[in-house]
């Protein structure tokens, strides 16, 4: 939900309506989460934050070829850097401005940093994409893992963006994770429905993890064209085109157009940002990142507590159901 549709706002409706609301800290300075903490804190005192987990450089290499490539065809290419997304800064403030929990994304996190979390009393979340990194996760400390599965918008949890291999999905994956880890799991990728979430919590999770539900809310701030391209629908894919790390979007002009991107985050990310930038001012969603999982037709207009109280509702059902057709 980083770039755009995380709000205070939309974090404080679903914590109103009895979930637990994310702000997304990715993209953003340690100053401008500072704000939108004390903005989230005036609307509700239970909220969680999401991290993005620093990686290595890329080589020029392995992007320079695909930058120049841009360049030729968009003047508002931009720089392509590598930054830490003021990681330690981040990790700084929650000292000082807690939050009922951390979820991190693109890595594992060493034991220093999760304990450095949870002295602060937050549990610490780990997203994780493989049976393997589920092991590496609880190894570290993870207090909760959010198992991803491929069908999820926006980007991959993966660890190692260059070497991921054949991604799972979440039913799967939650059942390999479930078999060998006794740490609370949440289910992420593809939920939608009432009948997703049960699904979800009778193959092993205790909670989900819902972003592409909540894109249509008009507490999100969901850009309209990328509202117009979810009202719309189309086939979504995994592409590295926008940001240069696996991420599902709806298939648009620009990401059709370079399926051949590296893996080079967050160089291409810095690249591909004016341009962008510029598509949403213009409101052309042909060459803006449309991050949504592949159950995105299922999403409504409705406010957040709506989505919250309908998939609650539509889970008891689907669960009794199953039960009443079991006897």
């Amino acid at each position: 939900m980083g770039g755009g549709p995380s709000t205070p706002e939309l974090a404080a409706a679903v914590a109103g309506a009895g979930g637990l609301g994310f702000l997304a800290a990715g993209y953003k300075s340690a100053e401008d989460v500072v704000a939108e903490i004390a903005a989230t804190r005036e609307l509700t005192d239970r909220f969680g934050l999401n991290l993005f987990v620093p990686g290595p450089r890329a080589e020029h290499g392995r992007y320079g070829a695909y930058v120049d490539g841009l360049r030729g065809e968009n003047s508002e290419t931009g720089e392509p850097r590598w930054t830490d997304d003021d990681w330690e800064a981040k990790l700084e403030l929650l000292r000082r401005e807690p939050v009922a929990a951390v979820s991190f994304t693109f890595g594992c996190p060493s034991a220093e940093v999760l304990d450095g979390v949870k002295a602060t009393g937050a549990e610490a979340w780990l997203t994780v994409t493989t049976p393997e990194e589920a092991r590496r996760a609880a190894a570290a400390g993870a207090d909760a893992l959010i198992v991803q599965g491929h069908e999820a918008g926006a980007h991959q949890g993966t660890f190692d963006d260059a070497g991921a291999g054949e991604p799972f999905g979440l039913l799967a994956l939650l059942q390999l994770v479930a078999s060998e880890s006794e740490l609370p799991l949440v289910a992420s990728g593809g939920i939608a429905t009432g009948a997703g979430l049960a699904a979800v919590l009778a193959a092993g999770a205790c909670a989900a993890q819902i972003g592409t539900a909540f894109l249509l809310c008009p507490e999100a701030g969901t850009s309209e064209p990328y509202r117009e391209a979810i009202r719309a629908g189309g086939p979504t894919e995994l592409t590295r085109a926008f940001t240069g790390r696996r991420a599902r979007g709806i298939a648009n002009r620009f990401l059709r157009e370079h399926r051949d991107a590296p893996s080079a985050y967050p160089e291409i990310h810095y690249a591909t940002a004016p341009i962008r930038a510029a598509a949403r001012e213009r409101g052309d969603a042909e060459r803006i990142n449309l991050w949504a999982g592949q159950a995105h037709a299922l999403a409504r207009e409705e406010p957040a507590a709506a989505v919250v109280a309908r998939l609650n509702a539509e889970a008891r059902q689907a669960l009794e159901a199953a039960l009443r057709a079991d006897s």
